[in-house]
């Protein structure tokens, strides 16, 4: 449990420094959209950021699903944002990675549907 929460943390840590970076050194630096889908990755790892602190302090979830959700959101963070972040300040197309970005999603929207599966098992266990 721990080990999730010391990469949680840092990957809050991360999300701060990226956004202050963003809106400090960047908004000279990359169009408005560009800067736009760099401060989404932001926004998105921050809330799972937020939702990863919950998951791994509740103690209404097993550390197998403690487990489970993190890796989803880890990996979701690492391929969604991560990918925003290489496309926004690289020169590394789209095209070259077009499946990383929905990939990641997909991991996160997982983490979310293994969330809602974990509380209504719980729901109809009463």
């Amino acid at each position: 449990m721990f080990k999730n929460l010391v990469i949680t943390c840092f990957l809050g840590l991360v999300a701060i420094i990226l956004g202050a970076f963003g809106a400090h050194s960047l908004k000279d630096v990359l169009s408005s959209v560009k800067l736009l889908s760099f401060e989404t990755a932001v926004r998105y790892q921050m809330y799972h950021v937020i939702v990863l602190l919950f998951v791994n302090t509740y103690e209404g979830f097993s550390l197998p699903q403690k487990n489970k959700i993190s890796s989803l959101f880890f990996g979701g963070i690492l391929l969604f944002s991560g990918s925003i972040y290489v496309l926004q300040l690289t020169t590394i197309t789209a095209k070259s990675i077009w499946f990383i970005t929905p990939l990641g999603g997909l991991f996160l929207t997982t983490g979310w549907g293994l969330l809602i599966m974990v509380f209504l098992k719980k729901l109809f266990r009463k």
